[in-house]
């Protein structure tokens, strides 16, 4: 019997959508809301974790409370959906989905971003016809990817986890892939910095092209 195909799972936020200067901006603009020093981009790279509000907490040297958690969020997502407006694909992004759909094989997108504001900006760019499934957030934000990443894999038909890699810009990335029974590839143009992204002990990268080509040795 012939096995699958790799498929690849993409993150879409800091991965195939190349938004953190706006990241960074929103994070400093909701800052200023409750009185924190703004932060730079190599700070917030080596700091930033999920669970959001574990990030909070490096930053404030304790978690914040519910209520300020939901002013930090909402001013985050005020800010953010301003500061997307001038945000586009990463470099290479159309050129690698359209060689992968056309060599045959399948990729998804999983992203912690909203479901419904997701559907509609990667259409608007052009690319969903590249994707046999495309999800976001469903629910409260600030949680972690596996119990998504595992649904996710267990509605695509014909996919083998084992012959599936992630490819992330977090540490959680590589998580929900271990977790779902998945590979992982690490990117470094996004929300970590190198040696952060190291501790997850998968393959880090610093282009998507480099992703793509260590996610075919993985599930070969």
């Amino acid at each position: 019997m012939r096995k699958p195909a790799t498929h690849i799972v993409w993150d879409w936020n800091g991965t195939l959508f190349h938004d953190i200067d706006a990241v960074i901006a929103a994070t400093n603009s909701a800052f200023a809301e409750i009185g924190l020093e703004p932060i730079t981009l190599e700070r917030y790279r080596e700091l930033y974790c999920v669970p959001v509000p574990r990030f909070y907490e490096r930053l404030m040297g304790r978690l914040p409370t519910e209520a300020e958690w939901l002013v930090m969020d909402a001013a985050f997502q005020r800010h953010y959906t301003e500061h997307r407006a001038g945000c586009g694909l990463a470099d290479g992004a159309v050129a690698l989905l359209e060689s992968w759909q056309a060599a045959g094989r399948s990729q998804s997108i999983l992203s912690l971003f909203g479901h419904d504001e997701l559907i509609p900006l990667v259409r608007g760019l052009g690319i969903a016809s590249h994707f046999v499934r495309i999800e976001g957030r469903r629910g409260p934000s600030g949680g972690s990817k596996s119990a998504h990443m595992v649904g996710h894999l267990a509605a695509l038909e014909g996919v083998d986890p084992g012959r599936t890699v992630v490819i992330g810009d977090a540490v959680d990335d590589a998580i929900a892939a271990r977790d779902a029974g998945a590979h992982a590839v690490l990117y470094t143009g996004g929300s970590h910095s190198r040696s952060s992204l190291a501790v997850a002990g998968a393959p880090v990268v610093d282009s998507l092209a480099e992703a793509v080509q260590v996610a075919e040795e993985l599930a070969a």
